[in-house]
């Protein structure tokens, strides 16, 4: 599989924010949206073997390794990789930007799914169907940019069947530098949404062209 960078650092978005994590980052990714913080991953990248991967993985000696991109599921070797993390006893994050099946992800994963918004020009590739394939401890994203934005994601919410509804994390968060967080939040306290408000706390850790060790 095409690997863009394999790196240790905190994480920075989700409920697992403030973790430290050892990132796999993919290359290559089906959408184009308009705020986009890592294109360099739409190309970038080299061959490895699976066994490499998981190697490097290890040296870091985290328990929390987030598979993400591009997109990750467009490498048909990514659920193996995400099994085989998870019988070896790491707890594993799997970031999808929505647009593809999850079904063959294993169960034991935490799938942190990102809805596309009208903001990222991507709005109309949402796989809304993976909503029925939600399991308990998995988290939905939406990256706010307009008022717009917003009012959508609550349509969104409405839609996820009401067994999952109280046991999933909903992430609410801004176009970073974009929209002023603040907003957003008296938006979120204005309406009584049950949503975690998620700043991006790698981008206020390091600048941008830094993303770990």
């Amino acid at each position: 599989m095409k690997v863009n960078e394999v790196f240790y650092s905190i994480q920075g978005e989700s409920s697992w924010a403030g973790f430290p994590c050892v990132f796999v980052r993919l290359t290559g990714c089906n959408l184009r949206c308009t705020y986009c913080d890592t294109q360099y991953a739409y190309d970038e990248g080299e061959e490895r073997l699976l066994d490499d991967i998981i190697g490097q993985v290890a040296e870091y000696l985290s328990p929390l390794v987030e598979i993400t991109g591009g997109e990750p599921l467009l490498h048909k070797e990514t659920p193996l990789l995400v099994s085989r993390l998870l019988d070896m006893g790491y707890r594993v994050l799997l970031e999808t930007n929505g647009s593809l099946d999850v079904s063959s992800v294993d169960r034991r994963c935490i799938k942190i799914i990102d809805v596309k918004l009208p903001t990222s020009g991507e709005v109309q590739r949402n796989q809304l169907d993976n909503l029925n394939r939600l399991n308990d401890k998995d988290e939905l994203k939406f990256v706010i940019g307009s008022r717009d934005d917003y009012d959508y994601a609550k349509k969104i919410i409405h839609l996820i069947p009401e067994n999952y509804l109280d046991k999933i994390v909903i992430n609410m968060s801004t176009v970073f530098s974009k929209m002023a967080p603040e907003l957003l939040a008296s938006w979120i306290l204005k309406d009584r949404l049950a949503v975690r408000l998620n700043i991006q706390l790698h981008k206020i850790l390091w600048p941008s062209e830094v993303r770990g060790v």
